[in-house]
C-alpha cells in the first residue's frame, strides 16, 4: 500500500469522524437550548436529534430553538 493512500485513508477517516464529532456537538447544544428555553423533550424528539448527522439540519434547528414558542415551532416543516 502506498503512502498517498494510506495518507488519503486516515485524511478520510478523520474527516468522517470530525463530521460525526461536529453533528454530536451540535445535537448536544440543541437539546441543552432546549431544555433551557424549559421545552419537554419527548423522547422521540431526543432520539431524532441524536441521531441525525446533518449538521446543516442540526444548525437549522439550533436557530429555530433561540426563538421559537414551542418546541413543534423547533421541528414543524
Amino acid at each position: 500500500m502506498s503512502t498517498v493512500f494510506k495518507d488519503d485513508f486516515v485524511d478520510r477517516i478523520e474527516a468522517r469522524g470530525e463530521a460525526r464529532g461536529r453533528a454530536a456537538g451540535e445535537a448536544m447544544a440543541l437539546l441543552r437550548m432546549l431544555a433551557a428555553r424549559g421545552f419537554e423533550v419527548p423522547a422521540g424528539v431526543r432520539d431524532r436529534v441524536l441521531a441525525c448527522t446533518d449538521l446543516a439540519q442540526l444548525e437549522a434547528w439550533v436557530d429555530k430553538a433561540a426563538t421559537a414558542a414551542s418546541i413543534d415551532d423547533v421541528f414543524a416543516g
